[in-house]
Formats: structure tokens, C-alpha cells, sequence
């Protein structure tokens, strides 16, 4: 039975500010919570006023605050910007309060641009090699205290945190492979080395105390609509919000654009399709055969699912049909 699970970018749209996000991150978490969503996962930005994780464990310890059953977590946490020491202790925290239900995913790239991630590291010997290491030192700290061991999170110490490593090239593959922990790829905008990834990954995977056989989860876009053509008004907004991504022009999400997609030169079309490659935009009929397509080729274990319009009753609905159709497939 495969999984499905929500990714919430926590969006800003023009004319608002984050509380506004803040207070729609809850709305969605608890329409997640009554479809049957098995996790909540928010993810960490920095430097991006149309996205507002930055403090993502302090987000997240809302959102479970507000829910009753669904995980909440991290997809992800951006490691080099942390002492693992630290996240240990935010992590621990989090599942003290709410246990059994916080997940914590990692990944090591910096979340933001490289000004604002010398910023965030200036008080750390940062070194995106490290990855591995500071990994293994975190996975240490939620184990059982060790006699005679000298550093200690506290909270965290004995809790067993799952940690999930997030990637999206063959190297967070191989990483979770060699250390036996679940492995979550962001094919939402990087689709392009997804199933290399998935192969490496259950070819490599290393049984441990974590972990006894490989899990996959696999991000996936959605924006469904009543009909396919109001869908693909409402996705021009994401694909916007794309476009001034990779334009180095980071904003607010903005109102969608009627032939947004088709004014663009054939460039940008191009870029988007690469990008966009693992999508479903339209009627719930079209996300169906979409979703099913994509579990056949990939056969994962979870689908993590991810999509934001610039109206929240939108979105609301957006993944309300999303839920539906994602009950009708398992």
C-alpha cells in the first residue's frame, strides 16, 4: 500500500505577510489531518520572502500544537546551517511534547543563497563535506546515553528520532543506502535523476537499527481544479513562481496569469517541463491518471505531495481533490 503525505513550502502571496502564511499552514495541515495525509512536512528557507519556514522546528511545533494525529516534520532541515547538536535538542523538544508523531528529514544543501548561507554558517566550521558525519553525530545524540558520555541533547537522548535523509541527485541515495535510514528525493522540481536515485538506493541499502528494508518517498506537484482548465490558471502562479526562481528574482507568489505558460519563450517552456516534470495539474480525472502513472514507473513506498496556488480556498481544495484521488489508488 503506498503512503501519501503533504509538503507545504508555507507560501507568501502578494498582498500578505507571513502571519497570514501561518495561519493558512494550519488550515491545511488539519484539511491533511481529516484526509488521511500520513505527515505534514514543512521544509527550510531562508532570505525568501515568499516563503516562510525559516524557523522551520518553531513552525513546526505549531502545526502539531493545532493537529491531534497526523506526523508533522522537517522535509527539510538544512544540516550544514546547524549544529547537530542543536537540531537534536529542537527535535527532542518537539517529540517530548508531541511523541510518536515528529519526523525529521535532513538534507545539505544551504536552503537559500550563498550570502545569507555564510551568514547562517559564520559561527560554524560549515563544510557541506561533512554531511555524512554530521549525520552519523546526530543519529548519535537520539540514541540511548552512552556511560561516560560527555555531550548529551537534552531533550533527545533515547527518543529515536526517525530521520529521513532528502536529496535530489544520486549522492543523498547512496548516503541513505550506506546508513540504512528512509530516503525522501524531491522530484517536485528536480525529477530529472529520480529513478537512478531509487535504484541506487534499494541496490546499496545496508539494513540497520533504524531501518530494515529500503523506503522510498517521492515528491510529486499538484493543482487540480474542478476542470483542467481552471487548474492550469491557478498552476500559472507556481510556474511564476518558478520562473523567478531560476531568474534569480526570488518574490511573493503572485496572482495567476491567463496563457502565463504560453507566453514564454520556447526556452522557458522548455525549463518548466523540465522542471514541472513531475506533476499533475488539472481535473481530478487528469491528477488520477497522473498519480497512478507516477506510482507505476517508481513503485514508491510514499508520495509526498506539494502545490500552492495564490488563493488558500484554492489550495484547500486543490488538495481536497488531491486526498480523493489519492484514497482511490491505495
Amino acid at each position: 500500500m503506498t503512503h501519501y503525505s503533504m509538503l507545504d513550502l508555507c507560501p507568501v502571496v502578494e498582498g500578505q505577510g507571513p502571519k497570514d502564511a501561518f495561519r493558512n499552514a494550519l488550515e491545511l495541515a488539519q484539511l491533511a489531518e481529516r484526509q488521511g495525509f500520513r505527515r505534514y512536512w514543512l521544509a527550510e528557507h531562508h532570505n525568501m520572502i515568499g516563503i516562510a519556514s525559516a524557523a522551520t522546528s518553531v513552525l513546526i511545533g505549531h502545526i502539531a500544537a493545532g493537529t491531534e494525529r497526523i506526523r508533522v516534520g522537517a522535509g527539510g532541515i538544512m544540516l550544514p546551517n546547524h549544529a547537530p547538536l542543536q537540531i537534536a535538542e529542537q527535535f527532542g523538544t518537539l517529540e517530548t511534547l508531541f511523541p510518536g508523531r515528529i519526523d525529521l528529514g535532513v538534507g545539505r544543501a544551504p536552503g537559500t543563497d550563498g550570502a545569507t548561507a555564510a551568514a547562517l554558517r559564520q559561527h560554524l566550521n560549515a563544510d557541506v563535506n561533512r554531511f555524512p558525519e554530521d549525520v552519523e553525530e546526530l543519529l548519535g545524540y537520539f540514541q540511548p546515553e552512552r556511560p561516560g558520555q560527555q555531550v548529551r541533547a537534552v531533550p533527545g537522548a533515547g527518543l529515536d528520532v526517525p530521520v529521513w535523509i532528502l536529496g535530489s541527485s544520486l549522492y543523498g541515495a547512496g548516503m541513505a543506502a550506506e546508513f540504512g535510514l528512509p530516503y525522501a528525493f524531491a522530484s517536485h522540481f528536480a525529477p530529472a535523476d529520480l529513478l537512478a536515485a531509487i535504484a541506487l538506493y534499494r541496490r546499496d541499502f545496508k539494513p540497520s537499527i533504524h531501518l530494515a528494508k529500503p523506503y522510498v518517498m517521492a515528491g510529486f506537484n499538484v493543482i487540480a481544479a474542478d476542470t483542467d482548465a481552471e487548474a492550469e490558471f491557478l498552476a500559472s502562479s507556481m510556474q511564476q513562481a518558478f520562473v523567478r526562481l531560476y531568474t534569480g528574482k526570488p518574490g511573493k507568489f503572485s496572482p495567476p496569469q491567463e496563457g502565463y505558460f504560453q507566453s514564454l519563450p520556447a526556452n522557458g517552456q522548455a525549463t518548466l517541463n523540465q522542471v514541472l516534470g513531475c506533476s499533475a495539474i488539472g481535473s481530478a480525472n487528469t491528477v488520477w491518471q497522473k498519480l497512478n502513472d507516477f506510482l507505476a514507473r517508481t513503485q514508491v513506498d510514499e508520495i509526498l505531495i506539494t502545490g500552492s496556488t495564490f488563493s488558500h480556498t484554492a489550495r484547500l481544495h486543490s488538495f481536497e481533490i488531491a486526498g480523493d484521488v489519492l484514497k482511490s489508488l491505495r
